[in-house]
């Protein structure tokens, strides 16, 4: 079975080291990885059946009307890109896996908002700044993420400032932590996107984190499928 293609947008400063592990997880899944980031390789959207963007930098408060924090490290080239790429995964029925920084692009791109100040918004909930799995996140029923791990409270790491505030359109929140804090969206219906605050790359061993990438890689599969079978017909009109 031909392997579906995953486009990975990381950081350009960062990217060396987390797209080997995104790229991993995916593969285990059944797929491949394209790396991509800001002068790296031009992105094509049409070249890939599904999209991962990463984790990294905040992202510019000038894309939801947040406030400029001056000690806030920004790149407004991958700012622009992973907008782009997200909004054309949606326009496409493209899947999407948005991991931390991802998480909240998908959020941003669609509309949504953000807490530049999480913890200061939300100080019940536990601050943690682990790649170990030290948080408890609280999933919420009926919800896609919950049938694709289990509706049980999961384990999870946390290296984020920033927070889903207000819903882009069509997202629905998928997960809190106990202080209420957002920590998972999705869509409410295709294309299949799922965005997590936590970063399943470096939890590769855990049952519940490897169904996200194995979720991705089978919407990509299908989506892929789809595109064929449309290219074949209209070879033969």
């Amino acid at each position: 079975m031909t392997r579906p293609v995953i486009g990975v947008s990381v950081s350009r400063r960062s990217g060396w080291r987390i797209f080997p592990l995104i790229a991993l997880n995916i593969f285990i899944a059944g797929g491949w990885a394209r790396r991509w980031s800001p002068g790296y390789r031009q992105p094509d959207i049409g070249e890939v059946d599904g999209l991962v963007i990463g984790g990294g930098d905040d992202i510019s408060p000038d894309l939801y009307g947040g406030r400029l924090i001056t000690s806030a490290r920004l790149d407004h080239d991958r700012d622009a890109l992973e907008r782009r790429l997200v909004q054309e995964a949606n326009a496409a029925g493209m899947p999407v896996l948005g991991i931390c920084r991802g998480s909240q692009m998908m959020n941003v791109a669609l509309g949504g908002t953000l807490h530049q100040d999480a913890y200061g918004t939300y100080t019940a909930s536990d601050r943690r700044w682990t790649v170990l799995p030290r948080k408890i996140v609280h999933l919420v029923p009926d919800t896609l993420l919950a049938d694709l791990t289990g509706p049980e409270p999961m384990t999870v790491n946390a290296l984020h400032s920033q927070a889903v505030d207000r819903l882009g359109a069509g997202l629905r929140v998928a997960a809190r932590d106990r202080g209420g804090m957002i920590q998972a969206i999705e869509r409410v219906s295709d294309p299949f996107a799922i965005g997590v605050q936590w970063h399943p790359e470096h939890l590769f061993y855990a049952r519940r984190q490897q169904a996200l990438f194995r979720a991705l890689v089978r919407a990509a599969r299908a989506h892929a499928d789809k595109r064929a079978q449309l290219a074949a017909v209209q070879a033969d009109s």
